[in-house]
């Protein structure tokens, strides 16, 4: 349980307290930028934000990381919502936390450690390009004829001052003292002097109303058809596939900072669960967020406090004192996000890219690419086969045959590296079968027999050889191997002794 953070001893309740009233007030412009990219009123963003939030503080995998209505969701609720209505996300959200669920449930959580660190490095890099360039569509408004126009003049000015004195009490205050999180206490300063000084500034009441009440239990209004189903099923799996993602790498990236190990399965679970209420509580779902992730491990929070308390806070915001947080300025949350963003980004890995593998520097690049330009789901999934790719091709060229003949004109094939898909055409161009004598030994001693593509050209060359009159053996295969071409009827000559390994071969059954 203390591996998880219900451990009690240690807490700092101060830090944790304060990470999450931080997080909580910059929770507000996302849920509401989130929602008005999905087509949703800001309202469903905010109990997302909430309900993803505390569900997650409290039976997630990762004490310390934040979860909320999310960009990444919205864009995948965009074609639904416009083509169908806002009332179809609902079960679509649903039934993405079910699938996430599963996942959870079935322990698929653990590959995410198949995900290569040359892809979570891009991942970094191109979510935190994400947040800093995300933050430049605050610094437009609605125009006289409602277009939206970028600001301009004096109230360009003022924002650009506000949000340079944010980050310079981001960055100064911590050296000074570390007794309130810099991120809170840049909020509170810079919304003082804009109160006091009374500046013509957007605030957060000028993006929406945040005023709402307690998120009530709702049943979507759509038919429970065989037809819903097959609309909302594909936006389903995206919603589980991204949510997943997101959380996971979120999970590993946090888990590297704190020195510390969270479980994929249980945030999965509890992401999925998060979900799922969602959808029965009429808002739009989400996941793991990195840049709120980071403020709050930025400031001093470790435990499930910290999500606790943005959770209940946001909700008291929303209920108790929307007035207040409305009269936010903006420019304080955008300095906030900046240093996020400044803090997220991996600038070392900049400075080792000619110390690293052409490749690995490489797939940096088109990872963090596609995730500013396409999709984080997107990017990541091609950064994995790209690696896989790379790795598989690696692994193909590997594989060597050391040949030999003995006194009594037996010529032997001592095969070492891994024979599998990729690497069956250099393994059959190894042997000589016009020109090798009548008997052929071929040795798996230092070899591993991987996958069915190996077991067929096994047979492959047994063939060439009974075809030629020669006689194969082969050796050192294991129990395995033996049973497959057992099972296959092939007729193969094998030596067995006690040194046969006994490990095991990929395969459909």
């Amino acid at each position: 349980m203390k591996g998880l953070g219900y451990d009690f001893q240690g807490i700092n309740y101060k830090n944790e307290s304060l990470a999450g009233l931080t997080v909580a007030i910059a929770l507000v412009p996302e849920a509401i930028a989130f929602s008005f990219i999905a087509g949703v009123p800001p309202l469903v963003g905010l109990y997302a934000a909430f309900i993803m939030g505390l569900v997650t503080a409290l039976l997630g995998g990762r004490p310390g990381m934040i979860s909320g209505a999310t960009g990444a969701i919205a864009i995948v609720l965009i074609p639904l919502v416009k083509e169908f209505g806002v009332d179809f996300i609902y079960p679509a959200i649903i039934l993405g936390g079910l699938f996430q669920m599963a996942v959870g449930a079935l322990r698929l959580g653990k590959f995410i450690r198949l995900i290569p660190y040359p892809v979570m490095l891009g991942f970094v890099n191109g979510l935190a390009i994400v947040i800093f360039k995300a933050q430049f569509s605050q610094f437009k408004v609605e125009g006289a004829t409602g277009d939206i126009d970028w600001i301009s003049g004096n109230a360009l000015y003022i924002m650009i001052g506000l949000v340079l004195l944010t980050m310079a009490i981001m960055h100064f205050l911590p050296k000074v003292t570390k007794i309130i999180p810099s991120g809170l206490a840049a909020i509170l300063i810079v919304s003082l002097v804009s109160y006091f000084i009374d500046f013509d500034i957007i605030t957060v009441g000028d993006q929406a109303s945040i005023k709402g009440g307690f998120p009530s239990f709702i049943l979507p209004h759509v038919e429970w058809t065989m037809d819903t189903l097959i609309i909302i099923l594909p936006f389903a799996l995206k919603v589980a596939g991204v949510g997943l993602i997101e959380s996971l790498l979120t999970l590993t990236l946090i888990d590297d900072i704190t020195e510390t190990r969270g479980s994929g399965n249980r945030e999965s679970i509890a992401q999925g669960l998060a979900n799922v209420i969602c959808g029965f509580f009429g808002s739009m779902g989400g996941c793991a967020m990195i840049g709120q992730s980071m403020i709050n491990i930025q400031s001093g929070a470790r435990k499930r406090l910290s999500g606790i308390v943005a959770a209940i806070s946001l909700l008291l915001f929303i209920v108790y004192f929307s007035g207040i947080i409305e009269k936010v300025p903006i420019a304080a949350l955008v300095g906030v996000m900046f240093m996020v963003a400044i803090g997220t980004f991996e600038w070392a890995s900049l400075r080792v890219f000619n110390k690293m593998p052409l490749f690995d520097v490489f797939i940096i690049v088109i990872v963090s690419l596609v995730t500013v330009f396409e999709d984080l789901a997107v990017a990541v999934v091609l950064g994995v086969v790209l690696s896989a790719v790379s790795f598989a091709w690696n692994q193909a060229t590997r594989i060597r045959a050391r040949k030999r003949v003995d006194e009594d004109g037996v010529k032997y094939y001592e095969i070492y590296g891994p024979l599998f898909f990729a690497s069956t055409t250099h393994f059959t161009d190894k042997f000589d079968v016009k020109n090798d004598p009548e008997n052929v030994i071929v040795d798996f001693s230092e070899s591993k027999v991987v996958d069915m593509s190996a077991i067929e050209t096994i047979k492959a060359i047994n063939r060439k050889y009974h075809e030629a009159g020669k006689k194969l053996i082969f050796k050192h295969l294991s129990n395995d191997c033996k049973d497959i071409l057992s099972q296959a009827k092939v007729e193969v000559s094998i030596d067995s002794s006690e040194r046969d390994p006994n490990y095991k071969v990929t395969y459909d059954a």
